[in-house]
């Protein structure tokens, strides 16, 4: 099942450099370790693939099922770590266009996501979207008080109680929060919804592979018992303290070697628009993980070839301080075979009888030539293929990665003390009592 690989053959990096990290890297992953089990800690997703509630586990899938045999949609109400893994996973392992289908071929509920912005504009083309059609909510939020999500749930609980009774929507909302305390654990005792825990020692970023992920990915009609599976394996795998032989702390030490180099931005690239949102994971991962006391490498991400007619001439030939990590999806799910033309007026025949999927990969190599020619360095981590074994294996490779990397620049990667300052700001400007005076 060694599904993931990663190469480091295009990162002009010796092994004499990387292995000097060796000692710090043990160092760091007996501290890891260590405190993984301890209930203070952030270090909780450590060892979830093999220590999860298997009891909520049953009851997620037993309350996908529901949601899926009494609603046409599902509203994911959360912003940052509260959806975004949720929406990674389901949009990377569910039909390009899943959301657009119509129901028949669908076969379980559209997803769709409120609580991540402020706009009233995105918030009514949700409502107008759900129309009439029957729903249920999952509102995800620790503390209950995070604005967007605490304004998104008073609207949509508002819209689900004037349309089916306070009792038929008590049934409809599920709430995915603090096991014992915050605002939104209060209301789901009084209004007796079904609850899921948010366990203290996952911070959001680390916590789809909790119940804040798995039960709208259940309600995707995705397999979460082979997501675990995914993640299990990865825990197994590098689980190796030695340098020599963990790739993920070698990725871990060769981000930071390049980052000494001038190498301060990180894309992370994919040839396929199925891992949009696993991009957009990734991002939120690593710039709250690293993103703090001035230090850190500023993770962005590009999908090609797309972006190739973009931002590919700067990447060629802009700034040299950035590198580039690219996810290689080595067997395509489907493909297409090009057919020959009697005219050739486009000039294609020459690649006439050769499968997209082939087209696509001599793109990513070519340009992975060009790129690294150009004096961008290009790690590549090679997946055999698209499913819940390897995504969740991609997802904990990353968690470690980035747990590993933030301790080697220097800064905790389990806080963010930075998101707080524009809340303090706009509950100043929006005079909500006790912010007044806060600077």
């Amino acid at each position: 099942m060694d599904n993931i690989k990663v190469n480091f053959d295009n990162v002009d990096v010796t092994e004499k450099n990387i292995m000097k990290y060796a000692e710090e890297v043990e160092k760091i992953h007996d501290e890891l370790h260590k405190k993984a089990n301890d209930p203070k800690e952030f270090l909780g997703w450590m060892e979830l693939p093999t220590n999860y509630d298997k009891k909520e586990f049953e009851k997620i899938k037993k309350s996908a099922k529901k949601i899926q045999d009494n609603s046409d949609v599902l509203v994911v109400i959360g912003i940052g770590g509260s959806y975004l893994g949720a929406r990674a996973v389901i949009e990377a392992l569910t039909h390009t266009f899943y959301a657009y289908l119509p129901k028949e071929q669908r076969k379980t509920p559209q997803i769709l996501y409120v609580g991540n912005n402020l706009n009233p504009n995105y918030i009514n083309d949700i409502i107008d979207l759900i129309g009439n059609r029957d729903f249920s909510i999952n509102v995800i939020s620790k503390s209950g008080t995070t604005t967007e999500p605490a304004i998104a749930f008073r609207i949509f609980r508002e819209i689900l109680e004037n349309k089916y009774g306070l009792k038929e929507a008590q049934k409809r909302i599920y709430v995915t929060t603090d096991k014992k305390k915050g605002a939104l654990k209060q209301l789901a005792d009084t209004e007796k919804y079904t609850t899921f825990v948010i366990p203290d020692n996952i911070g959001g970023r680390y916590s789809v592979l909790t119940a804040v992920g798995l039960l709208p990915i259940a309600v995707a009609g995705i397999d979460i018992t082979k997501l675990m599976n995914g993640a299990r394996f990865a825990q197994e795998k590098y689980v190796d303290k030695s340098l020599k032989y963990n790739d993920c702390y070698k990725y871990a030490v060769i981000r930071n070697l390049l980052y000494k180099n001038s190498k301060n931005i990180e894309i992370l690239v994919s040839y396929e628009p199925k891992l949009h949102y696993m991009i957009e994971w990734w991002k939120q991962l690593f710039a709250e993980s690293e993103g703090k006391d001035g230090k850190g490498i500023f993770p962005t991400g590009a999908e090609f070839t797309t972006d190739l007619h973009s931002i590919g001439q700067y990447i060629q030939e802009g700034r040299r301080n950035l590198f580039e990590t690219v996810i290689n999806i080595e067997k395509s799910k489907n493909d297409i075979e090009i057919k020959e033309d009697a005219d050739n007026l486009d000039g294609l025949n020459y690649i006439a009888g050769k499968k997209l999927d082939y087209v696509n990969k001599k793109a990513m190599e070519g340009t992975i030539s060009a790129h690294v020619d150009g004096g961008v360095p290009n790690i590549v981590i090679n997946m055999s293929e698209l499913n819940e074994e390897t995504l969740g294996h991609l997802i904990y490779f990353f968690e470690l990665a980035v747990a590993m990397s933030g301790n080697l620049i220097g800064v905790n990667p389990f806080n963010q003390p930075g998101v707080e300052k524009y809340k303090t700001n706009m509950f100043k400007l929006l005079k909500k009592p006790g912010y007044e005076d806060k600077k």
